[in-house]
């Protein structure tokens, strides 16, 4: 137990440390957890050979990522998004894998099974990295963001026969003569396992034909079961009232079907993805999420420390140069194949950048695959050490490719280069306009188009603009955050300008323009937070309001009626915390320092404490003074349902301004 728990000990220490840090630094969990196993593998050498025993166990994380990835395919969103997973990402990933195969059979003098594997490797790219760089950096609703979604999804899915097939290409030893002078062939020795090593199988000793029978048995039961079996399961299991019991089964469920697979000859990971597809539209989809993603990331995170411990880097430092040139090499033709594609699909632009410098690097699932390419023998272990260390350096690489791709954006953009649709003509001038139309946006013109009032709308999301066409609503596609755009939809004319962007650093753009053109502009801008809030007031916005604070106090409000307050006593007490919050907010506005955290602004902190010490004295303050002057209660409106986004009748006249 000791020499399993020290290990797990030293890893788990060494994630703690070391992936925050990653993460803080913007290069992603998988790379924290690789610099963590190099750290206390080949750097200190805490952890040696005994990390073998952490890995067979963390490989099974593998396992529940694929049941995982099963689970967010629907079979009708896998059948809508059928072109760009077929076309574009199954195209990925068989020319990739192609055109490296041809590059490694010169290169490293391999043999076209051994090349054939390799490609395989380096045709996947980072999932993890590439989607939380998008996400982080606001491309994914672009088409270049949404290509390489479509891609890295395809590659998630082809993992499934690559796990498959890859024991397949272990080249067939020839027969010997034993001294005896018999013929011994290596491949039925082989298929006789060792004395104490025997395992449960279902196909052992059946014929062909018996193995395919058994074989598609096993997979429907799986498909049966998942359809009619889980639900009586699941409802059987809630009687027991116990969270962990919800736990026990998601895990009973995956580890069955991975050792059914198995006993048939099958990948676990197929068996597990096939069920999760089966159970992507079933009404304990997210129950299995929820109790499976803790342990799927926990020894996935093992799984990579592991890889990064076991990198020989005397293999580094026998020929640096060289392993360079192999992780730029593949970098290159990974990016000319993208590109080729990118053109192929109609990317222009900045979309085909992202699109090619994106997806350029080798990703985790390489990990996986050259785990197992080793334990299948497909390729020898001095090679894979090679591999392990360009599949990492072009992961570290990644960062440097999409700083490339903003110097290249911003490039394009001075040039007047813009996405692969180009902006509409707007032919209309309204006095209200409009800087984007997500759900903020939309309702802010539902009101406005109910009140009789016309407003011009821009948004760089083509798919919501066409969305809203499709509803009788017009809408103009354009990059709201760019002058000119601003000033053809009628800047310089409009009587209020709307700022209902999700991104606050373009909000606080946009409004640092709109107030130097149009100093008499009445701007109302959407903040994200207090602190963004502090921005804007700078900025010049004549009034803010913060994303989710109208719904808070509503909430709040609903919380002190259940509690038996009286409707006109808790909208007394919503009006009473809205003003004293809109004072605090402006005062503390005046002491807030851009760059310094509010933590570490002694005036701020001091000033916050004294207005949050006022605030029972101000509710009690109100309070009174409403009922000195208006003693008789006032009834509430029927009229309005309690879900109504209506401000409350009493409230003052400038509700909305809620900084």
């Amino acid at each position: 137990m000791d020499a399993f728990l020290l290990p797990a000990l030293i890893c788990l220490a060494a994630a703690v440390i070391a992936v925050p840090l990653a993460a803080r630094l913007g290069l992603g969990s998988v790379l924290g957890y690789l610099a963590a196993g190099i750290a206390i593998g080949p750097a200190l050498g805490l952890v040696g050979a005994e990390v073998e025993d952490i890995r067979h166990v963390a490989e099974f994380g593998v396992v529940l990522m694929l049941f995982l990835i099963g689970l967010e395919l629907e079979p009708k969103v896998l059948w809508r998004m059928r072109t760009r997973l077929v076309g574009l990402g199954g195209l990925q990933v068989t020319l990739t894998t192609l055109a490296i195969m041809a590059a490694a059979i010169p290169a490293l003098g391999l043999g076209w099974e051994q090349a054939l594997a390799v490609g395989l490797v380096f045709a996947l790219s980072s999932t993890a990295i590439v989607l939380q760089t998008l996400s982080e950096k606001g491309l994914m609703p672009t088409n270049g963001g949404r290509a390489s979604f479509s891609v890295l999804l395809a590659q998630d899915i082809a993992v499934i026969p690559m796990l498959v097939a890859l024991p397949l290409l272990v080249a067939a030893p020839k027969a010997r003569i034993a001294p005896d002078g018999s013929v011994v062939r290596p491949a039925l020795e082989a298929a006789q396992p060792p004395h104490g090593a025997e395992h449960l199988s279902l196909v052992a000793g059946l014929p062909g034909w018996g193995v395919a029978l058994v074989t598609l048995g096993a997979v429907a039961v799986v498909i049966l079961a998942g359809h009619y079996l889980i639900r009586p399961v699941f409802r059987f299991v809630s009687m027991a009232h116990l969270r962990e019991m919800y736990t026990a089964l998601a895990l009973l469920l995956v580890i069955g079907i991975a050792v059914l697979m198995g006993m048939v000859g099958l990948s676990p990971a197929l068996g597990t993805f096939l069920a999760g597809v089966v159970l992507a539209d079933s009404e304990f989809r997210h129950d299995l999420e929820g109790n499976i993603e803790p342990f799927k990331g926990l020894l996935l995170g093992l799984f990579f420390i592991t890889v990064g411990a076991g990198i020989d880097f005397q293999v580094l430092l026998a020929d640096p140069l060289g392993i360079f040139a192999l992780a730029l090499g593949v970098m290159v033709i990974k990016g000319l194949v993208l590109a080729a594609l990118g053109r192929l699909f109609r990317l222009k632009g900045r979309d085909r950048w992202l699109f090619t410098l994106g997806l350029a690097q080798a990703g985790e699932f390489g990990f996986v695959i050259l785990g197992l390419a080793v334990q299948q023998d497909v390729l020898s272990e001095r090679l894979t050490q090679t591999l392990l260390l360009v599949i990492a350096l072009t992961m570290l690489m990644t960062p440097l490719f999409f700083f490339v791709y903003e110097m290249v954006s911003r490039r394009l953009s001075v040039a007047g280069i813009g996405p692969d649709h180009a902006p509409d003509e707007i032919d209309e001038r309204n006095p209200i306009l409009i800087a984007g139309i997500g759900r903020f946006g939309q309702v802010v013109q539902r009101m406005l188009q109910m009140s009789g009032f016309r407003a011009t709308m821009l948004d760089d999301d083509l798919a919501t603009i066409n969305l809203m066409r499709k509803f009788g609503i017009k809408g103009f596609f354009g990059n709201p955050t760019r002058p000119e755009t601003l000033m053809a939809a009628g800047l310089g004319t409009a009587q209020v300008f709307v700022v209902a962007l999700d991104d606050p650093a373009a909000t606080t753009r946009v409004v640092i323009f709109a107030r130097r053109v149009r100093p008499d502009l009445t701007i109302i801008a959407r903040a994200r937070d207090r602190a963004h809030a502090y921005e804007l007031y700078r900025a010049g916005a004549d009034k803010i309001v913060r994303e989710l604070f109208d719904s808070s106090l509503r909430v709040a409000r609903y919380s002190l009626e259940a509690m038996g307050l009286s409707t006109t006593e808790a909208r007394e007490r919503e009006s009473a915390y809205y003003d004293f919050d809109r004072r605090m907010v402006r005062e503390l506005a005046d002491l807030w320092k851009p760059g310094v955290p509010a933590e570490r602004n002694e005036g701020y902190l001091r000033r916050a404490r004294e207005l949050n010490g006022e605030l029972d004295t101000a509710l009690l303050s109100r309070t009174a003074h409403r009922r000195a002057t208006d003693p008789a209660p006032r009834p509430s409106p029927e009229e309005t349902p309690p879900d109504s986004s209506i401000a409350p009748a009493d409230a003052p006249e400038d509700f909305a301004d809620r900084a």
